[in-house]
Parts: C-alpha cells; structure tokens; sequence
C-alpha cells in the first residue's frame, strides 16, 4: 500500500509547560502504512486525535513520614503503547519501561503496563525530598511532575521544670521542648484535663525545627500531685506527649471537732471533749492547745491533740484555740464554749444530732447547737401555761354564771323607809327626809 501523504502542524510549548498543535506553517510527510508512524520532527504527533484531549499523564503528590515507603505512580489516560519513563530530581532516569538503569536498590518495580509504571521507595530519607517526573515517550514526548515531601516527627519531648518542690502560692516556670522537627510542631499545654496556654520560640537548623514551649503556673495545695502535660500536634506522629507530676508544699489545714457531748449541748457538771486534726505538706510536726482570752484552766486535760474538761463550769467560758505548724507556715482552728445552765425539767425524749466542724480562722460556738432545745423547752413552759390559765378563766365565767342566774331582779332600797306607814302625803316626806339622818338606813345594796 502506498504511503500517504499528511501535513503536520508545527507545536509551540506553552507557559504552563503543555504542548499545543499551532498551525503557523504546514509541512507534509509521509506516512508508513505499516508503522503507522509519522517520520520526521512530527513522528508519533496526532492532529486529529490531541485536539480537546489535553494532557494524557496522572499522578499525584506523596507525603511520607521519614523512614517510611513512598509509591510513586505515573498513569496514562489514553495508552497508544508510548513508553514511560521515571526521572528523580536531578533528572536521572529511574526506570524505562520495566528496567531500572538507577543503581539504587531502594527503588522497586510495583506494576508496569502500557497504561500505568508504579515505582516504590522504601527507607525515604529528607534527601529524598522533590521533584519526580513522569515522560510518556510520545513526538513531542509529554511530562508531569510529583512531589514527594517527606516529614520528620520530633526526635525527643522534653519537659523541664524550674523548680522540683514549689510552694503554695509560688509561680513556677515549666519549659517543653520538641526538637529535629520537619515541619515545626506546635506545643500544647494540660493541666489534668484542663488546657492552659504557653509561649512558644521556633528555632530552624538547616531543614529541621526546634520548639520550646513555656508555661507560667502559680500553684496551690490542690495541684500537688496533679501532672503537666506536653502534647504535640504533629502530622508525623500521633498522641506524643510527655509530662511532669506537680509537688507543692503548703502549710496546715486545721479542723476542731467536738465528740461530746453528741448533741452539743454544753452543760454545768457535764464533760466536754474536743479533737483537733491537721493536714499539710509536710505533715505538721507541732499541735498545742491554748486559751485565747485568758490562761487554760487548771482543770482541763490536753493529751497530743484531744482537749477534755470533765466538769463545765460558767468559769470555762471562751475560745480554746488548736494550732499546728510544719516548715511552711503555722495555721490554727477555734472553737467558742459557751456552757449552760444544767437542766432544771427534763424535756420530751428527742434525737438531734449536731456535727461541728472547725477550719482555720473559723470560730465554732458551743452555743449553735442548744438553740433548738431551748426553743423546744420553753414552747412547752408557755404552752403549760397558757392551759392553766385558760382553764382558770373558764371554771370562773361557770361560778359567776350560776351566781347571776339565782339573784336575778333582785334589787333592795331603804330609801323610802317609813312612808309606808304615813296617813297622808306630807307625813311620808317628813318621815322620809327625817330618815335621811339614819345613815345604816339609806344604804343601798347593788348585786
């Protein structure tokens, strides 16, 4: 069969890198009807079948975590049996078709065909990080880029604190560093479960990052014993964290508790006993009882941290005082004793149970729990009382009514005595006035 004759446009590379078919001047060839190859600057190049095609090599960017396997795929959406090739950066060719002419082992021949060269790089190192190119040996020959980019998690997570055993009350410096990063990490704070914020620096060495975090953290006695983390938000790695436990010094937490009598009622000739307990860090090596507003009388008994009185007396009132002290500080306990009266009726059976619990600067009164007895006692006086009083009133109101109900209309006068007698009216004046100087006579009687 003859060879056909075909005019072949000339190609301009455009600024994106892609090749276009630009008909500025035509020249003809002629073509093989065996090889169905076009000879000559246009051999391999179809007019007809680039037009609305584009470009016909995929592949995609690679991120690997140093040390790791990237895979390296270059992809042929129209196969017409051109040869792919792989070039590493520099532009040495990897593999040509299935051969390997790079003699580095760590690359290896994952799947090869006419439509796909998949290559695989074990052990990626930083160097190892850029451009990889794929060819489709076409006329002119096409050409797509990946980028292999590789990250390198932190070589070491720090944590160093500014002082090993703070003080209540101090502010400590904490410093976490992650260093030999690629990219830099980011540093987060925690303090048990809640996020505190830090400052961090970024220091770059050559390709790699190093980053310190500091925290500022003023401290209580509830942070002893509570740990600091150090997280980092990496790419390269997950759930990396280090931390420190907190140990902080504090001076004495004091309570006063009174064991009897239960209900707090604090009477003349009853016992009183009290117990002191204290918690700190160090644990307090000091506990004395006192008497703030005057000297502890002779009678009452201190054994370590127990206070008893055997017999209360009116004398005994006051405020007895616990301290306890330890290397950071002295703190104390008050309890106020009031001491009543003994009982002079014994009131209905009750239960009533009264819990006193003292802590430092805080004053317990021995009186808050005899209110409510009190109250309950003198309802019942009143209560008697008033009974008495309103049965008084009644059997009276009976006494007085069955008094009136027997004399009732019942009136006497004297006042007219002797003109009864009178034989005319003239007569009965003068008797009645003549009466008037009898004083037993005109005495009048009301009931």
């Amino acid at each position: 069969m003859a060879a056909a004759a075909r005019c072949c446009p000339s190609v301009r590379v455009s600024a994106g890198g892609s090749r276009r078919a630009v008909p500025r001047r035509r020249t003809c060839w002629q073509r093989s009807a065996t090889s169905e190859r076009f000879r000559g600057s246009c051999r391999g190049f179809s007019w007809e079948k680039r037009v609305g095609d584009g470009q016909n090599l995929i592949t995609e960017d690679v991120t690997v975590v140093e040390g790791d396997v990237a895979t390296i795929s270059c992809r042929v959406k129209n196969s017409d049996d051109s040869v792919i090739q792989l070039l590493n950066p520099n532009r040495q060719t990897i593999y040509f078709r299935d051969f390997r002419p790079l003699k580095d082992s760590r690359f290896q021949l994952v799947n090869f065909s006419n439509s796909e060269l998949r290559v695989s790089l074990t052990n990626v190192s930083i160097s190892d990080e850029g451009r990889y190119f794929c060819q489709l040996y076409t006329d002119p020959p096409q050409e797509i880029y990946t980028t292999i980019t590789v990250l390198v998690p932190p070589r070491n997570l720090v944590i160093d604190i500014q002082k090993e055993i703070a003080v209540e009350g101090e502010e400590i410096e904490l410093n976490c560093t992650a260093m030999a990063s690629r990219p830099a990490t980011t540093i987060r704070w925690f303090k048990g479960n809640k996020e505190l914020t830090g400052k961090s620096e970024v220091e770059q060495w050559s390709d790699m990052y190093t980053v310190t975090s500091q925290l500022l953290l003023k401290v209580g006695r509830e942070d002893d014993g509570v740990p600091v983390i150090c997280l980092v938000d990496h790419p390269a790695v997950k759930d990396l964290q280090t931390q420190r436990y907190l140990e902080v010094m504090y001076k004495p937490q004091v309570r006063v508790s009174q064991n009897y009598p239960v209900q707090g009622l604090t009477r003349e000739g009853e016992p009183l006993e009290l117990t002191c307990a204290a918690f700190g860090k160090p644990q307090p090596t000091d506990m004395r009882w006192l008497r703030v507003d005057d000297e502890m009388p002779q009678h009452v008994v201190v054994s370590g941290s127990n206070l008893l009185i055997s017999n209360l007396n009116k004398t005994d009132n006051g405020t007895y005082r616990c301290e306890a002290s330890n290397a950071v500080g002295k703190s104390h306990a008050d309890y106020m004793l009031f001491v009543y009266d003994p009982p002079t009726t014994i009131p209905p059976p009750t239960t009533t149970t009264t819990t006193t619990t003292t802590i430092p600067t805080t004053i317990t009164d021995s009186r808050a729990g005899e209110e409510g007895a009190i109250r309950s006692v003198d309802h019942a006086v009143v209560g008697g009382v008033v009974a008495v009083v309103v049965f008084a009133m009644l059997c009276l109101l009976i006494i007085l009514g069955r008094y009136f109900a027997r004399h009732k209309g019942t009136y006497f006068t004297h006042e007219a005595k002797g003109a009864d007698d009178a034989a005319d009216a003239d007569t009965a004046i003068i008797n009645a006035e003549g009466g008037q100087n009898n004083s037993e006579e005109k005495k009048e009687y009301f009931i």
